[in-house]
């Protein structure tokens, strides 16, 4: 990325993603709040297209591109729902969409993404670099490059999760202390960070990543970039 999203660019995604992507709602569970001794809320990306909040990304990325670039199409590397969002999202604006996918990915995630119109490539994790395999079919197509969140309009698209807690949870008259928030690559959480700060400072952001795949923990500690994903 040559600049970085703010919170105003959060509000320029909610407008694009203004009746397409679905406003999921805040659930409550009174056994939640009886183990945490707080009043909890969860927001269920599960209910969004595709079953994940990539699909806002994934959107707001594919709804910016220019008239005279859509013939080229868009390629994704993905190892199964930024893949589908990128398909979906195609799909509805009418873009070529080819998705590089591990072998190893779920059966059930890579029939989805073809389901919704893409071509897929598939890859060897172990032994072949995704990255490299996506760039260079965009530089044979002049096709645009769509990552899972290393991109402007994709933090700014996953932030709109973040503007709908605060919002949601305005409307009910309170104010979130803390906002837990599940971490692969980061742009999920970069991009909420940015709306909660905006219209709630006091709210504390938190990253939650699953023990051996801590690459946000450990990249912190090392002082660069640690993933777990080719």
């Amino acid at each position: 990325m040559t600049s970085l999203p703010t919170a105003a660019d959060v509000a320029d995604a909610a407008r694009a993603l203004s009746g397409v992507a679905i406003r999921t709602p805040l659930l409550r569970s009174d056994a939640l709040d009886a183990a945490t001794g707080a009043q909890v809320f969860v927001k269920p990306e599960t209910l969004q297209h595709t079953g994940s909040f990539k699909f806002r990304g994934a959107y707001n990325r594919l709804s910016r591109i220019a008239e005279d670039r859509k013939d080229a199409g868009v390629v994704a590397m993905s190892s199964g729902n930024h893949a589908q969002g990128v398909a979906y999202a195609a799909k509805l604006l009418g873009i070529r969409a080819t998705c590089v996918m591990p072998t190893d990915s779920p059966l059930t995630k890579q029939e989805r993404t073809k389901a919704s119109g893409a071509e897929l490539v598939l890859y060897n994790r172990e032994t072949e670099d995704r990255v490299a395999i996506a760039t260079a079919i965009a530089e044979e197509r002049g096709a645009i490059l769509v990552p899972p969140y290393d991109d402007f309009h994709i933090i700014a698209g996953q932030g709109t999760v973040g503007r709908e807690i605060v919002e949601d949870l305005d409307g009910m008259g309170l104010r979130a202390d803390g906002v837990f928030i599940c971490c692969g690559g980061g742009g999920l959480t970069a991009g909420c960070a940015l709306a909660i700060h905006e219209a709630s400072p006091q709210t504390k952001v938190f990253t939650v990543e699953p023990e051996g795949f801590d690459d946000h923990a450990r990249s912190f500690a090392a002082g660069e970039r640690v993933a777990n994903e080719r």
